[in-house]
């Protein structure tokens, strides 16, 4: 499948909308993009692009709780054209992209970076019954399963 992905830069036009979609969270904002030209020794804004950015999961709730109106930022993602009409007017014409990452354009400010903790997946030894029947076998006794249940030893030589 044939895919088109963009880079961009911009400013955040509005406030970040951070919604449930089925049992996944999206974080949506638009970010305008107005190029600037060098004309006759002076500096012309050419027009502004809107999109129409899309976050899913993490990136979504970090985006939600990071970017603010007006925020430079940079996002890149896969990029589609959403076309749409309306009874008796001209079709409409939505630029949207699936972020893949989206950053603060820090040659426009600083920032900060703060990670976000990952869910840990439970330890089985620091479950106290699994710790004890760890301890209960000397340092070469037998291996353990998932479930704590014996693993038998693979004969080489069979």
């Amino acid at each position: 499948m044939n895919e088109s992905y963009v880079t961009l830069q911009g400013w955040v036009g509005g406030e970040v909308d951070l919604r449930d979609v089925g049992e996944t969270q999206c974080a949506s904002f638009r970010v305008g993009s107005t190029p600037r030209y060098l004309r006759n020794g002076s500096w012309v804004d050419g027009q502004t692009s809107w999109y129409t950015v899309n976050c899913w999961r993490a990136l979504g709730k970090n985006v939600a709780d990071s970017v603010k109106r007006g925020d430079a930022v940079v996002v890149h993602g896969r990029v589609r054209v959403d076309v749409w009409e309306r009874e008796g007017q001209a079709s409409s014409v939505t630029w949207v992209v699936d972020a893949t990452f989206v950053g603060h354009d820090l040659t426009k400010g600083t920032g900060t970076f703060l990670k976000t903790p990952r869910a840990t997946t439970r330890d089985p030894r620091e479950d106290e019954g699994v710790r004890e029947m760890l301890h209960a076998y000397a340092a070469d006794g037998p291996q353990l399963d998932s479930a704590g249940d014996p693993v038998k030893p693979v004969n080489p030589a069979a």
